[in-house]
């Protein structure tokens, strides 16, 4: 089976003007169609060991018991000759081999680079990546399927937010860390809400939508977080070194990697990672009405979340929200998202953000030292906004 391209108006005007020029411009690429042909099978590959070792675990075990065998595994090391099941041991063998590309020096830069961003990172995760995405519609097809919308956007916020926050620590990716632990639960969720899709719905459609969680579709969610994430800060007015953009990618092949990830995929630098993105986009439809209710799900996130005490606080904060949204992303996608236009006195805001990250930066990219203070100071404001988050989302709910 082969992914169909949409080749439709959305699809090339996002690459003839906009964001996605821009992405073009900046990688000085002209696509290759060879490139297509290299990753289209992987919109119809999965991550096998996950799996498996959810197979054996939560779909025949209980809860408890499931989650107690995995959470030895996560913390300590395990060996071939476990008395463990196969599956098991294959995904975390496969989990604690540091791969011989991995440099650990280069992933720290990436990291710093992710603190230092500080609450910047949090606006264009939040605004640009996440919103961004919803508009590409067989991408968010998962989140119908297991019923995200009724789960609240609160809580899947706060999911992503404590992902991102802990894994982009320096030095945290070590086997058995806690970020290494969170790993293993992303990884085994995204195995479980796949297989969840495949048993109860008959509705899934494999030749468009590929299979639920692919290959190809992840890789383009990492990409998220690595190439469509800095061009946002670059958009914001932060400064990006030639050796934090290495650092950046090469800290999310990593992680990618550890996720189940074919790393011969994962790109290693803005050429590589627009390249596939370009041609991921051509098998993707424009928003639908499941993308228009998830990304008003996001907006309303700003009215439910109880972090502030007070409902003019609230709206305030969707407005400025809504102000980034229209900053950031491309005209059409706002329209077709149905993300309201704020008013002029909070299409301000952005330009606030940009004055004050060129007066930050002209103060802390001054020498190393000054650097590392930035870097505590924007890992300080990440954790309390988590921390925030955590405090006002109800305890997750199990698998």
């Amino acid at each position: 089976m082969t992914p169909k391209f949409q080749n439709d108006t959305h699809y090339k005007n996002f690459w003839k003007k906009g964001n996605g020029k821009d992405l073009l411009d900046w990688a000085d690429i002209h696509p290759k169609f060879q490139t297509f042909k290299k990753y289209a099978p992987l919109y119809y590959e999965v991550d096998h060991l996950g799996d498996e070792v959810v197979k054996e675990t939560y779909l025949k075990l209980k809860y408890k018991e499931a989650s107690a065998i995995i959470k030895k595994y996560s913390e300590h090391p395990i060996t071939e000759n476990e008395d463990a099941p196969e599956s098991i041991k294959r995904l975390f063998l496969q989990m604690q081999e540091i791969p011989d590309w991995l440099d650990e020096k280069s992933a720290n830069i990436g990291a710093r680079f992710c603190m230092r961003a500080g609450t910047n990172a949090l606006i264009i995760l939040r605004d640009f990546t996440l919103m961004g995405g919803y508009d590409f519609a067989y991408l968010s097809k998962p989140l119908i399927f297991t019923e995200a919308l009724k789960k609240g956007a609160v809580k899947r916020l706060k999911d992503t937010l404590e992902f991102w926050v802990n894994v982009t620590r320096e030095n945290a990716l070590a086997p058995n860390s806690e970020a290494y632990q969170l790993i293993v639960r992303t990884r085994l969720m995204h195995s479980y809400a796949r297989l969840k899709i495949k048993e109860k719905t008959e509705k899934w459609d494999y030749q468009n939508w590929g299979e639920p969680i692919n290959s190809w579709d992840m890789i383009a969610t990492y990409t998220g977080f690595s190439l469509v994430f800095m061009q946002g800060l670059k958009k914001l007015g932060v400064q990006i070194s030639e050796e934090e953009e290495k650092g950046l990618f090469h800290l999310w092949k990593y992680i990618g990697y550890l996720l189940g990830i074919p790393a011969a995929f994962l790109p290693d630098n803005r050429q590589q990672a627009v390249e596939q993105f370009y041609w991921w986009t051509s098998i993707q439809d424009k928003g639908d009405h499941d993308s228009a209710q998830l990304a008003l799900a996001l907006l309303n996130e700003n009215l439910e979340n109880t972090i502030y005490k007070y409902p003019f606080q609230r709206k305030m904060l969707m407005n400025l929200h809504q102000s980034m949204n229209w900053f950031l992303l491309d005209k059409e996608i706002n329209e077709r998202l149905n993300i309201p236009k704020p008013s002029k006195i909070f299409l301000m805001f952005p330009k606030m953000v940009i004055k004050g990250n060129k007066i930050t930066q002209k103060i802390y990219l001054k020498n190393p030292a000054k650097y590392q203070k930035l870097v505590e100071i924007g890992s300080e404001q990440q954790r309390k906004v988590l921390a925030d988050y955590i405090k006002h989302t109800p305890k997750d709910f199990h698998y």
